[in-house]
C-alpha cells in the first residue's frame, strides 16, 4: 500500500475518532478562543482588503477572495495556538490508545 494512502487512511481514522468523542467540536471551539483573543481576525480582515484594492472590487468574486486568502489565514494563525491544538490532539490519541 503506498505511503500516501496509508496517510490518508490513518488522517481519516483519526478524524473520525475526534468526532465520535465529540472532541472535534471542543478542538473548534478553543480554536475559535484562541484566535479571538489574538489579532488573527483583524489581521486577516487586513489581508482582505489588500486583495480587494489590488484587484478590484469589480473583479474579485467571493470564492476568488476565499481561494487567496484561505493559505494566508493559515499562516496567521499564531503558532502557539498551532501548538497548543496539536497538543491536545496528541493527548486525546494518548488517552484512545490507553483505553
Amino acid at each position: 500500500m503506498p505511503a500516501e494512502e496509508t496517510e490518508t487512511q490513518m488522517k481519516n481514522s483519526i478524524n473520525q475518532k475526534l468526532i465520535e468523542a465529540g472532541e472535534k467540536e471542543r478542538l473548534k471551539t478553543l480554536l475559535k478562543e484562541r484566535l479571538a483573543d489574538s489579532d488573527w481576525h483583524d489581521r486577516l480582515k487586513d489581508q482582505c482588503r489588500q486583495v480587494i484594492r489590488e484587484k478590484g472590487a469589480e473583479n474579485i468574486t467571493v470564492d476568488d477572495l476565499v481561494t487567496e486568502i484561505t493559505p494566508r489565514g493559515r499562516a496567521l494563525v499564531p503558532d502557539s495556538v498551532k501548538k497548543e491544538l496539536l497538543q491536545k490532539i496528541k493527548a486525546f490519541l494518548a488517552e484512545q490508545a490507553n483505553l
